[in-house]
């Protein structure tokens, strides 16, 4: 079925529109904490291996990796706190600081506008030089790295922030039991 964004009434299109999970009003680009996850297309694992506990990173998680790092770099309102890339997703902190001065100089292509300097045009604009770098190796082009959206959790205080940081710090280890562990079979 071809999706129609004019027929969002129709019963068969309405399950192509899905409801944001952003905290409704919310500003993204204000200063603050955010804990994100970004999945991998399809959950696959791209992005290299645990072993003993530990992640090893293939050439597209070193990618990936540089990439995440490189967001301070270019990014004068962004600085990183924890983060890990595990096999097919990416758990980090991304603390907004209080200044807007300065452009980015990385635009993803969107459909939809987003707020200069906000959460969702970081990670838009990581997720999409990923991708370019990845389908560079891969020798393609607009073959899919990372599932449409993106979980994000405001940090709201000191607690939070340490619990978060223990999660990201232990996520390897904790590999076995791992939502995103496609060999982690759920009981139901």
């Amino acid at each position: 079925m071809k999706f129609d964004p004019q027929k969002p009434d129709d019963e068969a299109q309405n399950k192509h529109h899905r409801r944001s999970i952003r905290l409704n009003g919310y500003d993204y680009s204000q200063a603050g904490a955010y804990f994100v996850t970004i999945v991998a297309w399809q959950r696959e694992m791209l992005f290299g291996e645990i072993v003993g506990g530990e992640m090893q990173l293939n050439d597209f998680g070193e990618i990936v990796r540089d990439e995440w790092e490189r967001t301070e770099i270019v990014r004068p309102n962004v600085e990183l706190g924890e983060y890990i890339v595990m096999p097919n997703h990416v758990h980090g902190i991304l603390i907004f600081i209080d200044d807007h001065v300065g452009a980015t100089r990385r635009v993803a292509p969107t459909k939809t506008t987003l707020q200069p300097n906000s959460l969702g045009a970081v990670i838009g604009q990581f997720k999409s030089i990923v991708t370019k770098r990845i389908n560079g190796l891969w020798n393609v082009s607009g073959r899919p790295v990372w599932q449409r959206n993106y979980y994000e959790h405001i940090i709201r205080n000191d607690r939070e922030m340490d619990n978060i940081h223990r999660y990201i710090e232990s996520n390897p280890s904790m590999w076995a039991d791992d939502d995103e562990n496609p060999n982690n079979i759920h009981d139901v």
